[in-house]
């Protein structure tokens, strides 16, 4: 099989984040690509050819800024080094976007030298399967644009001397390792420090020298494991790159953000799958001494930390932290409120020796760290945890089997031998976890409920309980599995036994993927932390202890990604993309620690407001109200005492929401919903589901057959088709109106500076005097063809076009600054083009036989969380047995509608009922049947909106819901269509 790749909106705004803020730097189009006697975007140097920039610093820093603002991200003050960073969930698809943008830069301004530097072999090999992947849909994409990748190796450093001198898009993979160590002990023979070693076969050059003409574009994958020390920072300067592309969800330091898209967002945007938790961990029945040991310490003495039952005043019993000590605080019986159960449990002594650490008791007994006694037998709950992970995984093959879709589980255990062991001398055994997991899945399969999975489906009947599981680990000399060796901050200490590791898991993604290989159950130690993720997991178990050094974020990251069928198409069902992580501790905990991780990782801050967060609402005029106008907001919140200085959001803002009595300043009233937006969705918080919340959503198919849905389903089933009819001379009234109010373009600066030269024995130094900037307005330049340029970017004809720039008397700008004038009349054409073809869309029935089958309900998999995204309706008012929203003013909506007696049925449509317009597929909300005065029926197909003034809407959702309102209308049914805020006006109509 082969992974198909489609476009997604939000990846195209990431690349275009990128792309922006090189505008004005000559565009590479096909009639003139020749400017001044050179390649547009390469300069030929002495060792090859290189990328030129001929943007300055300060044009740079606008565009920049420009970018920022349009992103709602705080605007940059400084190029900082040249660093511009792209935060990205993990799953989203960052290797794609980066590697689009290699194919963008080049297609846009005709760089070619690009360096991705990655922190491992792990990801160097994900990477680079990435790449390998993407070859043929990048081919289709960019037609004539060939691109060479390789992975750096020491051994074949005259691959550096070819990627130097070709003319072709070239890109170079390298693991920070391998050019790092250079500096720690540059004199030093090892394949490291080759790069930096004069060689005969490179006509006595450094290979590092030849990389550094070429000026580089340099990809940072994983900043944070790349170039978070200073010996880093030196590494990658050395490469001398024309500037730094920063790729990651969970960056350290954020130079010029640029683009972001957090892990809220991801999970809103149904990017990634779904968290669902299995909660796995004994009960707190108080019926044993539960002690559990927590920490110890020897400063200022020796104490330690644990975890026991304390009986109240109230005679009540609780769970609770208490300090102990040799000395005072000694007698459990005592600390415990003096309970029976834990007489005889006298501190005797505290073990703080590393490796070791631990308390004994004057019984005998001895707790180590993490441990607990009292509680339920750890192998016991491990056992638990891999039954139920088993579980779930069977549940969803007898879901997902016959969609074509192979499902993966994915175990972190704790250490290797207790998967594999290796006695001295003897062949290797299988440890407690795999066999744990054969008995449990042998006796899984007996059950009557999967037996049916195993006796039909082709590939996963007959199959044995020890081929579906492996484990994949590194591996010594002798071939033995060990424990990846890990550093202090967490990250994969890169060594060649790794490199073992990754052969089916990284090289060979697609087999994984495939029916034909039975592999479904993957053990892994810390191998798979970073660098690779899978698609098809959907279940993540984790058999760890309390000192485990890897974040649920790390683990949660392997499996986010959403899932492939056997042809290789990506699944967007929302119903199937659920990824169910098993733990070992509390629905509550899991969800509370995940999301001070999520905090602590990536800058989110959960119930906080920045003073720019309001600067791209749009005003009347289509134009955003800026930073200035949103630090007025921010102060008033401030003022009111709705967040606090530091923008956190006070229960006062909280409450002012709820009861939808939140005021704004008169200038800003006409936007307050869309500000009321903004504060909603800070308040929100990450969506992490209880497995045991689960509700199967089911087909009432009494009320599906009813006469009542049977003519509701008849008014709102028609397809239609649209034709668009576009008024050229409103265009171009349109945009020779916005052309004239573009600001004045300025020709191509010079700068002149004054300085004072110093010489002495450390060199040659100068200290800036003066500096001024001139305009170069007596330039002679070849200018480009700007009608064939704006004919390929905006499909119009050229005497539009001519028209339209004679007509906005602007030309001379044109001779200032082709590349800034040309870019903003294409942009301005393109948004009144897309304005206009929205007014000119006219919709036609395609006659009685195209319509929409009832059979769409039948096909749904429905999943709700009760307290979460579902409520439950009347078994008579509605197909399924409960309503899953999308947020709190659907839950409302459909709890009125459930509740008023005058809805005799309503359904929440699904998503594959779509209507085609020009701006992309519409889904409309509601269909909902009401009787008037228990004689007429009426038919109403509802959009439900937070508001109702059109300013307020988005031009793309506006357009949307106006080609759904024209739909509606040309299929000439007794149905009409609404767009509301609340049920109530809805009654208004009737």
């Amino acid at each position: 099989m082969k992974i198909k790749f489609d476009e997604q909106s939000y990846q195209l705004d990431a690349i275009r984040s990128i792309t922006e803020i090189f505008e004005g730097q000559p565009v590479k189009v096909s009639n003139f690509t020749v400017s001044m006697g050179e390649i547009v975007g390469q300069e030929v140097t002495a060792l090859g050819i290189g990328n030129k920039l001929e943007l300055s610093e300060k044009e740079v820093l606008e565009n920049i800024q420009k970018v920022q603002m349009s992103n709602q991200l705080k605007k940059s003050t400084s190029i900082q080094d040249w660093n511009f960073t792209v935060e990205m969930e993990t799953g989203t698809g960052k290797t794609y976007v980066y590697t689009r943008t290699i194919f963008e830069l080049n297609k846009m301004y005709g760089f070619t030298k690009f360096i991705i530097v990655v922190p491992s072999v792990a990801i160097r090999e994900g990477v680079y399967k990435s790449l390998q992947m993407t070859e043929e849909h990048f081919a289709e994409q960019y037609p004539g644009q060939h691109c060479h990748y390789f992975k750096y190796d020491s051994s074949k450093l005259e691959q550096v001397r070819e990627y130097a001198t070709s003319t072709n898009i070239e890109v170079m993979i390298i693991n920070i390792d391998a050019f790092k160590k250079s500096f720690d002990d540059p004199e030093k023979e090892n394949k490291a420090n080759l790069i930096h070693r004069e060689r005969d076969t490179m006509n006595g050059k450094k290979p590092i020298e030849f990389i550094q003409e070429t000026n580089p574009i340099v990809i940072i994958d994983e900043p944070q494991s790349v170039d978070n020390t200073d010996k880093a920072k030196e590494a990658i300067s050395s490469l001398n790159p024309m500037c730094k592309l920063r790729y990651s969800a969970t960056h350290r330091e954020t130079y010029n953000l640029m683009y972001k898209l957090d892990p809220v967002d991801a999970y809103e945007k149904k990017l990634v799958k779904k968290i669902e938790v299995l909660s796995v961990n004994s009960e707190e029945d108080f019926n044993d001494p539960y002690i559990k040991l927590l920490s110890v310490s020897n400063k200022n003495g020796y104490k330690a930390t644990v975890e026991i039952d304390e009986k109240k005043k109230n005679g009540t019993v609780a769970r609770v932290k208490k300090e102990i000590n040799p000395t005072s605080k000694n007698n459990l019986f005592l600390i415990s409120g003096e309970r029976d159960l834990y007489q005889g449990y006298i501190v005797e002594g505290i073990d703080c020796l590393p490796g070791n650490e631990s308390i004994e008791f004057d019984n005998g007994k001895v707790l180590n760290l993490g441990e607990a006694i009292g509680t339920i037998d750890d192998n016991l709950l491990k056992r638990y945890q891999i039954r139920e992970a088993i579980r779930t995984h069977l549940d969803k093959e007898l879901r997902l089997v016959h969609h074509g879709i192979k499902v993966l589980t994915l175990f972190f255990i704790d250490k290797v031998e207790n998967y594999r062991v290796y006695p001295k001398g003897k062949q290797w055994e299988k440890g407690k976890y795999a066999l744990m997991f054969e008995e449990e899945y042998t006796n899984l399969i007996r059950q009557p409920k999967y037996r049916m999975l195993f006796e039909e489906d082709q590939y996963i009947s007959n199959q044995k309980a020890e081929e579906v599981h492996n484990g994949y680990f590194s591996q010594d000399k002798q071939g033995n599995f060990k424990d990846s060796r890990v550093n202090k901050d967490g990250s994969i200490r890169s060594n060649k036994d790794d490199e073992s590791a990754f052969e089916l898991i990284m090289k060979e993604k697609e087999r994984l993927l495939s029916f034909e290989t039975p592999l479904r159950f993957i053990f892994s130690h810390s191998a798979l932390k970073e660098g690779w993720d899978n698609p098809n997991v959907f279940q993540i178990c984790t058999l760890v202890d309390t000192k485990d050094p890897f974040t649920k974020r790390q683990k949660i990251g392997r499996g986010l990604r959403l899932p492939v069928n056997q042809e290789g198409q990506r699944i967007y069902n929302e119903n199937i993309n659920v990824l169910t992580v098993i733990a070992n501790e509390s629905y509550q905990e899991f969800a509370e620690s995940l999301q001070k991780e999520m905090e602590e990782e990536t800058g989110v801050k959960f119930g906080y407001i920045e003073e720019h967060a309001f600067s791209a609402i749009v005003k009347e005029d289509g134009v955003e109200i800026g930073y200035g106008a949103s630090a007025e907001i921010y102060s008033y919140l401030i003022e009111e005492k709705m967040i606090n200085k530091k923008g956190m959001v006070e229960n006062k803002l909280k409450e002012a929401i709820a009861n939808d009595d939140f005021e704004v300043p008169e200038e800003f009233a006409h936007m307050k919903v869309e500000i009321e937006q903004v504060i909603k969705r800070a308040i929100k918080k990450l969506p992490v589901f209880n497995k045991k919340d689960e509700v199967r959503i089911k087909l009432n198919k009494e009320v599906l057959l009813s006469n009542e849905f049977r003519q509701l389903w008849d008014q709102i089933k028609y397809k239609s088709t649209y034709s668009v009819q576009l008024d050229s001379d409103k265009l171009k009234e349109k945009c020779i109106s916005e052309i004239k109010k573009l600001p004045v373009f300025k020709a191509r600066k010079v700068k002149r500076e004054n300085a004072v030269l110093k010489i002495d024995q450390a060199g040659v130094t100068g200290e800036g005097q003066t500096m001024r900037v001139y305009e170069v307005l007596e330039e002679q330049r070849r200018l480009p063809d700007i009608l064939r340029y704006l004919q390929e970017q905006t499909n119009l004809k050229r005497r539009t076009l001519v028209d339209i720039l004679i007509g906005s008397k602007r030309l001379k700008d044109f001779e200032k600054n082709p590349q800034a004038f040309m870019e903003a009349i294409m942009k301005i054409i393109n948004r009144e083009k897309r304005k206009l073809i929205v007014d000119g869309i006219k919709y036609e029935r395609i006659g009685d036989h195209a319509f929409y089958q009832q059979s769409l309900f039948e096909h749904q998999e429905l999943v709700g969380y009760m307290k979460a995204n579902a409520v439950e309706v009347s078994n008579d008012k509605s197909i399924y047995n409960y309503i899953r929203y999308d947020s709190f003013g659907e839950r409302t909506f459909a709890e009125k509608l459930n509740n008023d007696e005058d809805v005799k049925l309503f359904v929440k449509l699904p998503s594959a009922f779509k209507i085609d317009t020009p701006l992309g597929n519409y889904n409309p909300d509601w269909a909902v049947l009401i009787e008037k005065e228990g004689s007429e029926t009426l038919y109403f197909v509802v959009e439900t909106k937070g508001s109702m003034e059109q300013e307020e809407l988005r031009l793309k959702e506006h357009g949307k819901i106006l080609c759904g309102r024209k739909h509606f209308e040309a299929i000439q049914t007794k149905v009409s269509y609404k767009l509301t805020d609340r049920f109530e006006s809805l009654k208004e109509e009737v």
